[in-house]
């Protein structure tokens, strides 16, 4: 099973920058799709950003898109999340996400549902002051 342990979170001031790193291992943890999910507290999880294996596509939800930036290194498994001109809407719990590369996104969901994927980190929280 593959299993993800992200790390980078931590406290800034709006307008401030952060980047948050995931690092997948186990078996099958070099051919996933992976992503980026953030929970503020009594919100549901929402998508950040999204990228399919190789670069196939990446995806970014519309909050974010334009300052969130995804990049991933495939040598290390990893996936990282450059958060730019961050606000306090930007606080939360944010969680590094993975599927097999063979396991498609659900029909009728958006890429970046979090019920299209199988593995989750612990998160790292992310706190944006104003």
């Amino acid at each position: 099973q593959v299993q993800l342990v992200e790390s980078g979170g931590g406290s800034v001031q709006a307008g401030g920058s952060l980047r948050l790193s995931c690092v997948a291992s186990g078996e099958g943890a070099n051919r996933i799709h992976m992503g980026w999910f953030r929970q503020a507290p009594g919100k549901e999880r929402e998508g950040v950003g999204v990228n399919y294996l190789l670069g196939a596509n990446t995806f970014y939800a519309d909050s974010v898109a334009g300052r969130f930036t995804i990049s991933r290194d495939y040598t290390k498994n990893a996936i990282y999340l450059e958060m730019n001109n961050l606000n306090p809407e930007d606080s939360g719990m944010y969680y590094c996400a993975a599927r097999p590369w063979y396991a498609q996104a659900i029909e009728g969901l958006a890429p970046w549902d979090s019920r299209n994927y199988h593995y989750w980190g612990q998160g790292t929280q992310v706190t944006v002051s104003s």
